[in-house]
């Protein structure tokens, strides 16, 4: 059995998991289409229709990591009929898309979250040494969000999926009981950055933190907070998780499948959400390398 990958080269999260895909797998690799048994579209957003001609006697596995509110549109319909007639399957990585795509598929869904890489994201005990990297107050609650929060046409418009407006919205709750300090990283925070000067908060941004700064950012943290309206993962849940982060979410993407339900909130309820630490590193530990790919395995196993 032979795998191939499409194409991404963007910078993002799904590279890292095309590389070291690749980097664990290599025996079942192949970088050339006309080789392979299986085509895993990792990236479907740089996959295109004409792209399929390419795939003819391939098993055909399509990633779908969430689906948008505008999914049901006549255009979107359209392309999405010419992907459901041409893919063997589909590959979610949550319970909730799975349950969301099963209403306009009969094809086979596996369901397979990414793993995480515990020798990128752990825990570190010394806290404060961290903070004086960075030059972060040690004496002030630190809270942070490490997502893109602006649209990338407009970059003053908000993400709404994303959720940069209830995000607000709990720091303000939070900035009237605490001392607090925010931390930001990813690109295009313009809108939580804007927000946050608005109301004289304080706060760091590093933009595009490479793997070792952004572990050191999780362990810095009091608090994670995922106020997404969509989600696929997100693979904040899984790196909070593993490096011991206090972490509180909306009910998104893996959210329920790491986090407990203590954990998880309604903005009607966000103030009684609690982190439960233990709960989370139980949970994932499951997903580590390498008993993370096993799941993948299986999936292209049971197509080829």
């Amino acid at each position: 059995m032979k795998i191939y990958l499409n194409l991404i080269k963007e910078s993002w999260v799904v590279d890292r998991f095309k590389s070291e895909f690749i980097l664990f797998n290599k025996n079942i690799i192949t970088k050339h289409i006309r080789f392979s048994d299986v085509v895993w579209i990792i990236a479907p957003w740089t996959w295109k229709i004409k792209d399929f001609s390419k795939t003819k006697n391939k098993k055909i596995i399509y990633s779908m990591y969430h689906i948008e509110q505008d999914f049901l549109s006549q255009k979107i319909q359209k392309d999405f009929k010419i992907v459901d007639d041409n893919v063997d399957a589909y590959h979610v990585i949550s319970k909730k898309v799975e349950k969301e795509l099963r209403q306009f598929t009969d094809k086979k869904i596996y369901y397979a979250p990414f793993w995480i890489n515990q020798n990128i994201f752990f825990n570190i005990s010394n806290k404060i040494n961290l903070k004086r990297e960075f030059n972060i107050p040690d004496n002030k609650f630190i809270i942070g969000s490490f997502q893109r929060d602006s649209e990338g046409h407009d970059v003053k418009k908000p993400k709404l999926i994303k959720g940069p407006d209830r995000f607000v919205k709990i720091i303000e709750y939070y900035n009237e009981r605490k001392d607090i300090h925010i931390v930001l990283s990813g690109k295009r925070r313009n809108y939580v950055i804007n927000e946050l000067e608005i109301r004289n908060i304080p706060y760091t941004y590093i933009e595009m933190a490479s793997f070792e700064v952004l572990n050191k950012l999780y362990n810095i943290l009091d608090l994670y907070i995922v106020a997404s309206r969509i989600e696929g993962g997100p693979q904040s849940i899984l790196e909070t998780a593993i490096t011991k982060t206090p972490i509180i979410s909306t009910n998104v993407g893996i959210a329920s499948e790491i986090l407990s339900p203590d954990s998880i909130f309604e903005m009607s309820s966000f103030s009684e959400a609690v982190p439960n630490i233990d709960y989370a590193f139980e949970k994932v530990v499951d997903y580590k390398i390498p008993a993370g790919f096993e799941p993948f395995l299986k999936m292209f196993r049971s197509i080829s």
